[in-house]
């Protein structure tokens, strides 16, 4: 009986690799949009295109790792800094107004990830995470009887979404968005 073949931990600069890509293509995709060439990528993260290509196959695939980074970005951001508040209720509007600021710096980027993606609502276990942060913000503040007792993920996932189109097609001022759907949020 042959024992299952160990992963083997990528080597420090084959991760520095992909850390340059990922941040030349956002940079790029966020800039130029959907249609740059995979070998400017290459060429602005300072690695060859058989590099590049052996991580990211294809184009969809490299957005879809640009798009999932984002995400745990913003998951991590909301573990250190919003779990961190004392305020329950000031976390929630820190982490939507974070991701409101990604979102506008990244309007380009998430463009591409919608053409791309056909959504740029987060998958697997990126999802999994981001969904369970909100969830433990939610529940810190019912908790604290800030919100609503009846507030769910799907409810703040919404309201991220409509901010999300507010900022892409630049129908308003997501800022004043999330201040009016905090207070909606608040109890009764």
């Amino acid at each position: 009986m042959s024992t299952p073949p160990t992963r083997r931990k990528p080597r420090i600069d084959a991760e520095r690799n992909r850390d340059r890509v990922l941040e030349a293509a956002r940079a790029l995709f966020a800039e130029q949009g959907y249609d740059v060439q995979m070998t400017e990528v290459a060429k602005v993260a300072g690695v060859g295109v058989g590099t590049l290509y052996r991580k990211f196959p294809t184009r969809e695939a490299l957005i879809e790792a640009v798009a999932e980074r984002r995400s745990a970005e913003m998951a991590a951001f909301a573990r250190a800094r919003c779990l961190a508040e004392a305020d329950p209720f000031q976390a929630l509007r820190v982490f939507l107004c974070h991701v409101g600021e990604v979102l506008a710096d990244d309007r380009g980027m998430s463009e591409v990830i919608e053409k791309a993606m056909g959504s740029t609502e987060p998958r697997g276990e990126t999802r999994a995470a981001l969904l369970a942060v909100i969830a433990e913000l939610i529940h810190r503040a019912q908790a604290g009887g800030v919100i609503r007792s009846d507030v769910t993920t799907e409810d703040v996932n919404m309201i991220v979404c409509g901010m999300a189109a507010v900022i892409r097609h630049s129908a308003g001022d997501w800022q004043r968005l999330v201040e009016i759907a905090l207070d909606g949020l608040r109890p009764r």
